[in-house]
């Protein structure tokens, strides 16, 4: 998916040394490497902004994304100096997966140096580029006597928000000295910065007064859109400058292009209703501002939503966990099996960082239950029941001591491997769950993690669990770890293609064959999920809430770090009952919610 990341800081220390004013900071977003075979990248550097220490800069940067693939990038601020090494004002990191699963979208960190750095991402939508050249007339001077003002213009997108219409700066322009006839450089924007690829959106043109302490003072402002501004020039138009409804000087629309989008005039009007054609619009000799035509240069094409549309409008993404507890994984006392514990990571744990670790960051409260399956306490095979004393647990660390407890709760490994009551209960759980976000306006959506170590048992009877609960909002990812023979799970996996109609919510993946790098295995086991929780909300006609927007006061500020980057290390059965000793008290019922019953 395509992103765009925009930066803004509030109280930065002054490093601009005595008597010297204050700092004129620039950010610079460097991507650091996915392994250590990549070197890191730096994607750019904002603009300079002068003498403030709440910089809310311009310059977005164009950011790949794939879930379940980490993207971790660095923003540093410095203090321009001219002539002399910038002054370093802090850093941070961010994870993208981490500020988009942050309320709306945004992520701040506070700086070791002083300061708060915030970090916002958005989905790049559309593409091509504008190009634009304005020139001004008869501006209104508000600089003061015997001084000219010195102009400069900005471009703003409309946010379209949960909390209603706002503005976000997109472009700045130069700017021109002591002139209130100005004529400012080429302006190269991209499409889907500006408007997000729809060229009848509103974007809003604005022009201030550049003042060397950054109180730059408002000189008036238009609205109008890529298609305006196109029209515009082709018909050689201008655009009343307004203050406060009164006329201050004219803009004109000196050239206007737009590249690199598709015209789709011609496939929407093969599916006109009528027959009638539209007339050539008449144009005025020379008309004293612009009108908009009722013939557009461009149709956006309609748009589907994306994830990114979910997961910014507020819909809470739900981890479930369950682990493979049966006889086949071999003694977990015997080094060498896959249960086995020791100074390093066996395969379910390294499994459990690799994939939590993604989706946890997509958890609004990161608490998880964490369910087994496959074992015998009090003679009974249990298909389904709690690990670790509490029905959930904390973060990853939380499902790696409830995996370790198990082990202390007396059980006997056993078989068969059966996975149908782990996913009825994650599909019981996402239906509540989605209703109960219904009642308050919100949207939820579950992902089951099964970590297994070999094919289930009855293959008819799992992928009749797995099509009564693909009408749930729930997505089932099995990951296979050991030598096995998986082919009952690839079924699995392909069962919804080969019936028609039917939603597809599995995907399985073996773990041995992605064990040497832990960034492979997150995004090829994660890679369907967007696409599915797309797929069950249009299914269901439920469109994605307005984005949440988040003041900076009500943004959660982490502490930065000294670790920037996390690497696993990644290393490497019968079917008898194992007899597990331990001083537990023996078996943690599952409880469903909403009912009584133990399983």
């Amino acid at each position: 998916m395509k992103l765009e990341l925009s930066l803004h800081a509030a109280k930065l220390k002054n490093v601009a040394g005595l008597g010297k004013g204050t700092s004129d900071p620039f950010a610079v977003v460097t991507m650091v490497g996915k392994d250590r075979s990549k070197k890191s990248q730096v994607v750019g550097k904002t603009e300079r902004i002068k003498n403030t220490l709440n910089p809310n800069w311009v310059k977005v940067f164009p950011i790949e994304y794939e879930l379940g693939n980490p993207c971790t990038l660095v923003v540093s601020i410095f203090d321009e100096v001219k002539k002399r090494d910038n002054k370093s004002m802090g850093s941070a990191v961010f994870d993208v997966g981490s500020i988009l699963g942050s309320r709306g979208n945004v992520k701040g960190k506070s700086l070791k140096k002083g300061g708060i750095i915030y970090a916002h991402l958005r989905e790049s939508e559309g593409s091509g580029t504008l190009r634009l050249k304005m020139k001004g007339t008869k501006l209104k001077n508000v600089e003061g006597f015997l001084k000219k003002s010195d102009p400069f213009f900005e471009l703003s997108r409309r946010a379209d928000s949960a909390g209603g219409q706002t503005w976000d700066n997109v472009f700045r322009s130069n700017t021109v000295k002591d002139n209130l006839n100005p004529v400012w450089n080429d302006a190269v924007v991209e499409i889907s910065t500006l408007c997000g690829g729809d060229l009848d959106k509103p974007i809003l043109v604005s022009v201030f007064d550049f003042e060397s302490n950054g109180k730059h003072v408002p000189m008036g402002q238009f609205e109008t859109t890529v298609n305006g501004l196109v029209e515009a020039a082709s018909n050689n138009q201008t655009m009343q400058l307004k203050q406060k409804r009164d006329p201050v000087g004219t803009i004109t629309i000196m050239s206007a292009s737009v590249s690199g989008v598709e015209d789709v005039t011609g496939k929407m009007a093969a599916a006109s209703v009528s027959d009638t054609p539209v007339p050539a619009p008449q144009v005025a000799a020379a008309p004293p501002a612009f009108v908009p035509s009722a013939a557009p240069a461009f149709v956006p094409a309609p748009r589907q939503p994306t994830f990114v549309d979910y997961v910014s409008g507020g819909c809470e993404l739900q981890v479930n966990v369950a682990i493979d507890f049966t006889g086949s994984n071999g003694d977990p006392r015997k080094p060498g099996t896959l249960h086995h514990i020791s100074s390093g990571m066996n395969d379910y744990e390294k499994a459990i960082t690799s994939i939590v670790g993604i989706l946890s960051k997509y958890d609004t409260d990161k608490s998880f239950p964490v369910w087994g399956f496959g074992a015998k306490y009090g003679g009974v095979v249990r298909h389904i029941f709690q690990c670790g004393p509490t029905p959930e647990v904390q973060g990853v660390q939380g499902v790696l001591e409830a995996y370790h407890q198990v082990f202390k709760s007396g059980l006997i490994m056993s078989s068969p491997t059966d996975i149908t009551d782990v996913i009825n209960a994650a599909a019981t759980r996402s239906r509540s769950a989605q209703e109960a976000a219904k009642q308050t306006g919100k949207q939820a959506y579950t992902i089951l993690v099964i970590l297994t170590d070999g094919s289930v048992s009855d293959v008819n009877a799992t992928a009749a669990c797995l099509s009564q609960a693909s009408d749930a909002p729930l997505s089932v990812v099995i990951v296979g770890v050991g030598n096995a023979d998986f082919g009952a799970m690839e079924f699995l996996d392909d069962f919804a293609a080969q019936n028609s109609g039917q939603r597809d919510i599995a995907q399985f993946v073996q773990f041995n064959k992605h064990c040497t790098n832990s960034q492979d295995l997150s995004s090829t086991t994660l890679r369907e999920i967007p696409d599915q929780l797309v797929g069950y909300f249009q299914k269901m006609g439920i469109a994605p809430l307005p984005p949440v927007t988040a003041l900076d006061e009500e943004i959660v500020v982490e502490a930065q770090e000294e670790e920037i980057d996390l690497s696993l290390d990644f290393g490497s059965g019968e079917d008898e009952e194992i007899v597990v000793a331990g001083s537990g008290d023996g078996v943690y019922a599952y409880q469903p919610r909403g009912a009584g019953a133990a399983w």
